[in-house]
């Protein structure tokens, strides 16, 4: 069986912070090595994750230049054979998951799954807008970030640090990178992540949108993207109107 790094970056969260911390030493696949990376918090962070210290394989805590920044020191020091990011205030999805991807199929560039959102008061909001969808490639994304960050473990040997000039979308970047040099991925069909809204992608949406056109221009050309973003407003329309709310 492989090794799985997994890592999470925090700042100032105290709140959240030991929720994603037991959904990862419980998870029942024990080959994990599982990576901290603190941005100097101030608020009591630091302490809730040093209780945890004897099952946490390397704690940073230190500033950085923002969290791509933090998220490629976590890679930086990570052994494992694939990389899962796993954010403070997100959760694996429950304590079989990783032992099931891993069990799915033997030797994949790639794994995927489905991602349930969580609001402030941790109450389901069911599975992201973006259904996760039957085949992923690298050009899947062309109508939407489709396969969240905390729903793939990507094989090491095939990434590339995050590009810190995107302040806030580099993790579809970085998600596309390496899903081009990937031939063999493989959708796990079941609910892999919990993700609470209210990231900073969210926090900073107009700037992020930005990036995230930028982004897929790179990879899909101005005028395809385009095409495609009128499909993506068409649809956050019809899901609004039929939800009451976005679910991204």
């Amino acid at each position: 069986m492989p090794k799985l790094s997994v890592i999470t970056i925090v700042y100032n969260n105290v709140r959240d912070i030991e929720r994603t911390i037991n959904s990862v030493i419980n998870q029942t696949f024990k080959d994990i090595e599982y990576l901290v990376i603190d941005g100097a918090s101030n608020d009591g962070t630091l302490e809730v994750v040093q209780k945890y210290k004897n099952q946490i394989s390397k704690i940073v805590s230190e500033p950085d230049k923002g969290i791509y920044d933090a998220m490629n020191k976590g890679l930086a020091l990570a052994k494992g054979d694939y990389i899962l990011f796993m954010n403070s205030g997100d959760e694996i999805y429950d304590e079989h998951t990783v032992e099931e991807i891993f069990d799915s199929s033997p030797g994949a560039d790639i794994y995927y799954g489905e991602t349930e959102m969580y609001n402030d008061k941790w109450e389901s909001l069911g599975r992201r807008r973006h259904e996760a969808p039957e085949s992923f490639d690298w050009k899947s994304f062309r109508y939407g970030m489709n396969v969240s960050h905390q729903a793939i473990y990507i094989k090491r040997s095939i990434i590339v640090p995050y590009d810190i000039k995107y302040k806030y979308s580099s993790d579809i970047d970085w998600i596309i990178k390496a899903a081009k040099k990937s031939s063999n991925i493989v959708n796990v069909h079941r609910y892999v992540a919990k993700y609470l809204v209210g990231g900073m992608s969210k926090k900073k949406h107009h700037e992020s949108l930005k990036e995230r056109f930028q982004i897929f221009t790179k990879y899909y050309g101005l005028v395809p993207n385009i095409l495609n973003h009128i499909v993506i407003a068409g649809n956050l329309a019809f899901y609004f109107l039929r939800n009451r709310r976005t679910n991204d």
